[in-house]
């Protein structure tokens, strides 16, 4: 079944991907879809195989002008829709997205090698995001009453302006609805810029808007690399704001490249998460929590616990049990229904997690579990799941995100000992714990330094809670109405109640 399956969805995949060898991707500004005809591409590969999916084509900073200025043409009517009226704009949206699930969930894993059992459900998350934030658009610009005696003071919301969106390669299309839902639901016009090693889902979701019927300029997209589109989006004077999901050095750049135009950002970028499992813990709860939060996704995720910090009363048990889970983990095609771990996004970033290899070596820790390249999937981009093990905190591979299925394990006896290790790290985006003792769990959530924090669960999402990191991890958050407070201007307005004696001078 799994082998008809998985051919099935190959042969599907080619199909919805032919339009993109035939023609480049190209970028959607103001209502159009700009011609591509003479414009510079670059080849996108495909992760499972480096074969060719088609050419995108690499915008220029005219065209990125051009997106912003069709953004900030299209504010004005945009801002003006009722709260009722874009909460019905979003919720066809929604629709439609899940009309589209299959194709999204083929393209997606194609483009980027992430196992189709996760992208199936891209869509249905995308759809949720959109959901979600259009039910909130109707209250987006609520704010307080504030009484004094002599005077009233409210607060009400405004939307920002035009504003940017920078999503990255590892799960593209929930990102992208993760960020643009809540700017259009404040009502923001948009600038999407796709990562250029996985941007096959933009054009879905660029098309799916123009089928929304979103006013021209609401939403534009522009393919390219960070150091040309990016670059200009975040420093036009058009933007208001710049939402990014992606690396901290990229981060820097971001708030760099704003600074000259004041542009307020949202950062969401690294991590070197800790999932900290005490001898109390529920074992076998425990142990589907570490290997499900680093080996799904191939590792390329910003919350994978990527750090196991393991009592030493339980060390030896559980890495043993963690080994042999390991082995028996399914790599392979990300169109196999089966497969558990597909191929990395690029061959760099292959060479970037296999240097850890040998850095593990040199710093003295153990290969317990992988550490090789599969030589049966060697045209791809594939790095069998790994395990370190005899390693301390001071260690690279402790130390710096790896962004793989690569997995540190560090030994404690203490409480301190553990929330020293856990907060020993320049990142402070997402941490785990596991132990059945409350009072424990409410002490570590208090001192471990991050913008999350999930007890007894892997990474469970809760789209009115905060996402979001502190330290190199990034600033801002995510989900509800912290992402309003991001999309929009706070407004206070005073009233007197003309009871109040106004001061004279010069009488």
């Amino acid at each position: 079944m799994g082998a008809s399956e998985s051919a099935a969805n190959r042969a599907k995949a080619a199909e919805l991907l032919k339009r993109f060898k035939d023609q480049p991707a190209g970028h959607y500004i103001n209502g159009n879809w700009l011609s591509t005809d003479g414009q510079e591409t670059f080849d996108n590969l495909e992760p499972a195989g480096n074969t060719s999916l088609g050419a995108v084509v690499s915008g220029t900073v005219q065209d990125m002008d051009a997106a912003c200025e069709a953004a900030a043409s299209a504010f004005e009517e945009w801002s003006a829709f009722s709260g009722q009226a874009r909460k019905k704009m979003l919720h066809h949206f929604a629709d439609l997205i899940e009309k589209r699930a299959e194709e999204i969930a083929l393209v997606e894993s194609s483009d980027c090698g992430q196992a189709i059992r996760f992208m199936k459900q891209a869509a249905i998350r995308g759809a949720a995001n959109f959901r979600f934030f259009a039910d909130k658009a109707p209250e987006a610009q609520n704010g307080l009453s504030l009484f004094q005696p002599e005077h009233t003071n409210y607060t009400l919301r405004k939307p920002i302006g035009p504003v940017g969106i920078i999503t990255p390669w590892n799960t593209p299309f929930m990102l992208a609805t993760w960020k643009i839902a809540p700017a259009l639901a404040a009502g923001c016009t948009i600038v999407h810029k796709p990562a250029e090693l996985s941007p096959l889902s933009a054009t879905l979701l660029a098309e799916i808007s123009e089928e929304a019927g979103f006013p021209a300029g609401v939403w534009n997209m522009v393919h390219g690399f960070g150091e040309i589109v990016g670059k200009r989006l975040s420093e036009h004077p058009a933007i208001k704001a710049v939402a990014l999901v992606g690396e901290t050095s990229t981060g820097s750049h971001i708030i760099s490249q704003g600074a000259a135009t004041l542009k307020r950002v949202h950062l969401e970028l690294g991590g070197k998460n800790p999932v900290i499992v005490f001898d109390d813990a529920n074992f076998d709860r425990a142990l589907d929590a570490v290997v499900f939060m680093i080996y799904s996704l191939n590792g390329q995720r910003c919350t994978s616990s990527s750090r196991l910090l393991i009592q030493n009363s339980i060390k030896e048990k559980f890495i043993s049990a963690l080994i042999e889970r390991i082995g028996k983990l399914k790599v392979g095609d990300p169109l196999d229904p089966e497969t558990e771990v597909g191929p990395l996004i690029h061959r760099t970033h292959v060479e970037k997690v296999m240097g850890y290899m040998s850095l593990a070596s040199e710093a003295g820790a153990t290969i317990a579990a992988g550490g090789y390249r599969p030589e049966a999937l060697a045209a791809g981009n594939y790095v069998a799941p790994t395990l370190f093990t005899d390693a301390d905190n001071e260690m690279r591979i402790s130390q710096e995100e790896i962004f793989g299925p690569v997995l540190t394990a560090i030994g404690f006896d203490t409480e301190e000992e553990a929330i020293s290790a856990a907060n020993d790290v320049p990142y402070g985006l997402a941490a785990y714990i596991w132990t059945a003792d409350v009072g424990r769990s409410m002490r570590m959530a208090q001192r471990v330094e991050a913008g999350m924090l999930w007890v007894n669960s892997e990474n469970n999402r809760n789209l009115p809670s905060p996402f979001g990191g502190m330290k190199m991890s990034g600033i801002g958050r995510d989900g509800g109405d912290y992402s309003f407070d991001f999309y929009m201007e706070t407004k206070n307005v005073c009233i007197a109640h003309d009871s109040h004696k106004v001061p004279s001078l010069g009488v």
